[in-house]
């Protein structure tokens, strides 16, 4: 499986997307054969959260600015 980004194309009364002949030739698909496309909108607002997923933190954030601010002796 591959991943390609692109941008979908008005062709006539029908849509498309260009698929890079390196991507086909690395995927092993010929011409004429059936594929399977997903679509997904790119939201630029989650891209953060898409490349590193989320965390969740066993301690509140409160709690661990706390033990930061301990450890370094709060100058404040």
């Amino acid at each position: 499986m591959i991943e390609i980004k692109t941008k979908l194309r008005k062709w006539g009364n029908s849509f498309g997307v260009v698929v890079p002949q390196r991507d086909v030739e690395n995927s092993g698909v010929e011409e004429g054969e059936e594929i399977i496309i997903l679509l997904r909108k790119e939201n630029k607002e989650d891209v953060l959260k898409e490349m590193f997923g989320t965390f969740k933190f066993k301690k509140s954030t409160d709690k661990l600015m706390r033990e930061i601010d301990d450890e370094l002796g709060s100058g404040f």
